[in-house]
């Protein structure tokens, strides 16, 4: 990060030292940071394609207001199904962290049908729609689609001992 900072103060208007510089500040955890420099990266490009972590950043920082006008312009933009998809999955865990889960749930729901070939996005959806379940007190709901995530990936984050958990 200190390497990446010294770039960006040499060349400000560079969009890919800005976007490194804030993945590289949202990994270490310092989300203020990594917003700002996702807000440039924003300003340089006009791309939409690190809203979801922008919106992370501020999901942590509990500016909901930030997390949904980020969420409708994502959105509206549809850049792409994983983009949009992993949109969709923060602006539904900011919900569920304001005690909205229930709104959480129906945002995740509206996509989270079977489909043939599954990527890496459809079982992180499934996975959250599942988390969110639980804690809404949906456990058949949430064991079917934590099974759901396991038949394509056993190995995924620890879907294996939640839905142990949930026998």
């Amino acid at each position: 990060a200190r390497t990446l900072r010294e770039v960006r103060d040499a060349l400000p208007d560079s969009a890919s030292v800005r976007e490194l510089l804030a993945l590289t500040q949202y990994r270490l955890g310092n989300y203020r940071a990594a917003a700002k420099e996702l807000e440039a990266f924003y300003e340089l490009t006009g791309s939409v394609d690190q809203h979801p972590v922008r919106m992370d950043c501020y999901r942590a920082q509990h500016r909901w207001s930030k997390v949904a006008a980020l969420w409708e312009e994502l959105a509206a933009a549809s850049p792409s199904a994983q983009s949009v998809t992993e949109g969709r999955i923060v602006a539904a865990g900011a919900l569920a962290d304001q005690g909205r889960v229930t709104e959480g749930v129906a945002l995740l729901a509206r996509k989270a049908g079977p489909v043939k070939r599954p990527r890496d996005y459809h079982l992180r959806l499934w996975y959250a729609l599942a988390d969110l379940e639980e804690r809404t007190g949906e456990h058949a709901r949430a064991r079917a689609l934590f099974d759901r995530v396991a038949a394509h990936d056993a190995d995924f984050a620890d879907v294996s001992a939640r839905r142990a958990a949930l026998r």
